[in-house]
């Protein structure tokens, strides 16, 4: 393993699994030092209740071994308009024709010491849009991968001259921006040129939602920050609980009408009025026996699903709960400790663990199908890596992303530089693809062809 490589792994590994304290660029990273005063509106002190009972098992359910269960038939769909593909961030069933390499292309500054990249893609009428490392913007075209433009957006300032961390989403032809440089833009989607640029306070480490004229972001400090999609003007803010230690990861909220559910690094899952942040339901996700500091993080790094009427999440702290959306009562859950975002569709959700395992679940009772372990064997093959400290040496598992159900495969990239496709109704491993380089980017998939965005910046269109 090339040492460049072994260091690109390391900071997936950092930026997916470690908990820190400090400011959020990448010198000073300290998320909680907000200098300035925050939102005035704050969230009462509560206390947390464990939702997974301490003796609940991760189990297949003797019922479920081998039985069938209904998928939608895989839709075209010609845009992907946020991380999760709409609002909602939830795309039930998608076609792909295939997962050949048809071509690459490099889009900027990779992962590395001073970056990350975390943006996944987003993509409407031909063209697909990709952020890299250090908050430049390039469209290319969908079919050829020929560029059309490119836009530096990082400041020129001395207060962060290193951060990581943002996102991009698409609504009526603009492009909208979110990063950890603090700030909030417009671009024109046609020709990259800023229409109207927002500072922050503090970072914004995911990409933001757009919905009903709104731009919808969560920053580090745990507020959840609203701006007119037209002139950039801030709106109502919502601030959750603090928490002292949380995974340098961030969500994007789901806005289903008039409501918007945001995850936080506090384990809160929030329902509020997107016209007014009147908080409608508060949940926090956590298990009863956290029984070592790992746990003890409670974030929920994945995005917030809505899918007929239900939100889906997974957080650090070991818990995978479907939510009614209207009551905020907890349907549901299962012990599952995730980064990622769930995958709803038909009569199941799928989601997948930090440790690897691939969940097949029913929708309606929380009973499990299917479970495949992709990390197990990797670990013992090498597809792990190796750290250590001081004469201590571990191996760790390999990092997944999340789950997209394309043409009845589960397909996910992961920090071994390998896409795998999981047949969506056994589970079992159908097709590998070598990235060349390690991703916990989601793929996405417009037009019949899947998208991936990895560590290395390079943009990889597989048909």
């Amino acid at each position: 393993m090339t040492s460049m490589r072994r260091t690109s792994l390391l900071a997936l590994f950092l930026a997916a699994s470690v908990a820190v304290t400090g400011c959020s660029t990448v010198n000073r990273l300290n998320p909680f030092n907000k200098g300035d005063e925050g939102p005035q509106e704050t969230a009462s002190e509560g206390e947390r209740i464990a939702i997974v009972a301490a003796d609940q098992t991760l189990e297949v359910a003797e019922a479920l071994k081998g039985a069938d269960f209904f998928l939608p038939t895989p839709e075209a769909n010609a845009s992907w308009s946020l991380p999760g593909g709409s609002p909602e961030q939830s795309m039930s069933h998608v076609e792909s024709s295939g997962l050949s390499v048809a071509w690459k292309r490099g889009f900027g500054q990779g992962s590395d010491r001073g970056a990350h990249v975390t943006a996944t893609p987003v993509a409407a009428n031909g063209k697909i849009y990709v952020m890299d490392g250090e908050a430049t913007v390039t469209a290319f075209d969908a079919q050829s991968g020929a560029q059309l433009w490119r836009t530096n957006l990082r400041p020129d300032s001395k207060r962060d001259k290193e951060a990581f961390g943002g996102g991009l989403a698409l609504a009526d032809g603009k492009l909208y921006v979110t990063s950890g440089y603090r700030f909030a833009a417009e671009l024109n989607a046609d020709t990259g040129v800023v229409t109207w640029r927002t500072s922050t306070e503090q970072p914004i480490h995911a990409a933001p939602t757009v919905s009903g004229g709104r731009v919808f972001a969560v920053a580090i400090d745990n507020t959840l920050l609203t701006f007119d999609a037209a002139t950039g003007a801030t709106g109502w803010t919502y601030q959750a609980l603090s928490e002292s230690a949380r995974i340098l990861a961030a969500s994007s909220p789901a806005v289903s009408g008039d409501t918007v559910v945001a995850s936080f690094g506090s384990g809160e899952l929030v329902a509020l009025r997107a016209a007014n942040g009147n908080d409608l339901w508060n949940e926090a996700l956590s298990r009863a026996n956290r029984n070592n500091a790992l746990s003890e993080i409670r974030d929920i790094p994945g995005r917030p699903v809505i899918y007929q009427g239900d939100v889906f999440a997974v957080s650090h702290s070991g818990v995978f709960a479907a939510t009614d959306l209207r009551t905020g009562q907890a349907r549901w859950s299962l012990p599952v400790t995730g980064i990622t975002s769930p995958w709803p569709a038909g009569d199941v959700v799928y989601v997948v663990s930090k440790a690897g395992e691939v969940i097949c679940v029913a929708r309606e009772s929380g009973q499990i199908y299917w479970i495949t372990d992709l990390g197990k064997d990797r670990e013992s093959n090498g597809g792990g890596f190796i750290m250590g400290i001081g004469k201590k040496k571990f191996t760790t598992r390999p990092i997944w992303s999340s789950p997209l159900l394309a043409s009845n495969k589960l397909i996910l990239a992961g920090s071994t530089g390998e896409l795998v496709a999981l047949n969506a109704k056994t589970g079992a491993v159908e097709n590998t693809v070598n990235l060349g380089s390690p991703t916990l980017i989601s793929p996405i998939a417009v037009a019949g062809t899947v998208y991936v965005a990895t560590d290395k910046a390079q943009l990889i269109a597989l048909r």
